[in-house]
């Protein structure tokens, strides 16, 4: 939109959730016209290649108009919502929808260049990350840690929000995404050294660490080898907490090698299966076809299965590691059931920072 406009009309516009989304579909809404919001509130439900995620409002104010309807594909900064004091005009509203709908029809809108993943070299391995920064970042940057068989993809969520006050960074632990498949004996001891070989390849001395499943007790191993790093750790879901899992998911995963194989499995990640798009699904079927990710799986099985049991023991590598711990686990998890001692729960399956990412995000950065 111009400049022009009176400074007190704000938007609400259509979110840039993950590298490759470059238009989003409007699933609800919940808002009306004439309704109040205020920062963080929800808005809209929007459905993108990946997972319907909730837009959180990031201001405040009437309602003046809604822009898109349920069903509109928009494109990334398209308008959703115009919010304004009452005493600004209609006329001036009516304008600035007028010229929204015009920009997002003609594909003329102007949308930021998002930074691009890169390279770094670690323990002889080529390791991918991405990093989103604040205009201002204040404190440790924070650093997520995907779990097995995710990659930095799956924070597209939770990364961007956090980026609002901080460096963020997430990386494809080895044998995932885009870093080399190579894994070595894929011990928990190997991968929290490439987590610390990040840091100093960065130039990082000390971080918030977030881990997801396999990705908790990595970083989790990090705290226990080098506490002095982590400024705090977040744990989602981690592996380890208890000796519980679904082992016949874990392999299945591994071995799947069809999307009629992969997709009822991927479903039980979520507490809702219908949130599995034909995307997801695509992209990780395409994930397990590379050379080397059969190897590195198999290997990894081995450091989370013992039998049909978890063989990794998170709380143990805690005990005693003087270093700040939040555990959030998801009410419907079927892949790593939440422990009854878990105090910070949210409704949502395993993927936890996929499903509930707007709760996730509230609880770290209460935390960080």
């Amino acid at each position: 939109m111009s400049g022009d406009h009176d400074e007190r009309i704000l938007t609400v516009t259509m979110p840039k959730w993950g590298l490759s989304m470059t238009t989003g579909r409007i699933v609800e809404i919940h808002v009306a016209e004439g309704d109040t919001i205020a920062k963080g509130d929800d808005v809209l439900d929007i459905d993108t290649d990946k997972i319907a995620g909730t837009l959180e409002s990031p201001v405040a104010g009437p309602v003046r108009r809604l822009v898109a309807e349920v069903g509109d594909e928009l494109p990334v900064g398209a308008v959703l919502a115009v919010v304004a004091p009452a005493e600004v005009p209609d006329g001036e509203i009516d304008a600035v929808v007028a010229e929204a709908k015009e920009a997002a029809a003609s594909g003329a809108l102007e949308v930021p260049d998002e930074p691009q993943p890169q390279l770094v070299e670690i323990g002889g391995r080529t390791i991918s990350y991405f990093t989103l920064t604040a205009e201002e970042p204040g404190g440790d940057p924070v650093v997520l840690v995907h779990g097995f068989g995710g990659d930095k993809n799956s924070w597209l969520f939770v990364q961007q929000p956090l980026a609002e006050h901080h460096v963020v960074h997430a990386l494809d632990l080895p044998g995932h995404g885009a870093s080399d498949k190579e894994v070595g004996d894929g011990s928990l001891t190997s991968l929290a050294d490439t987590v610390v070989g990040f840091l100093d390849a960065l130039g990082i001395s000390r971080a918030h660490l977030v881990g997801h499943s396999l990705g908790g007790a990595v970083v989790a191993a990090v705290a226990r080898s080098t506490p002095g790093r982590v400024a705090s750790l977040t744990l989602l879901a981690p592996a380890g907490y208890s000796a519980d899992a679904d082992a016949e998911y874990l392999r299945g995963f591994a071995a799947a090698a069809t999307r009629r194989e992969l997709k009822p499995l991927v479903g039980r990640l979520f507490a809702d299966p219908a949130l599995v798009t034909r995307q997801l699904v695509d992209d990780l079927l395409r994930y397990k076809r590379l050379d080397g990710v059969d190897k590195a799986l198999s290997v990894l099985l081995g450091t989370l299965l013992d039998g049909d049991r978890q063989a990794i023991d998170t709380r143990g590598l805690l005990a005693g590691v003087d270093v700040p711990v939040t555990v959030v686990w998801g009410t419907a998890d079927r892949i790593l059931p939440p422990p009854d001692d878990i105090g910070e729960r949210v409704d949502a399956g395993h993927m936890v920072h996929m499903e509930a990412a707007n709760d996730v995000v509230r609880v770290l950065r209460a935390h960080l």
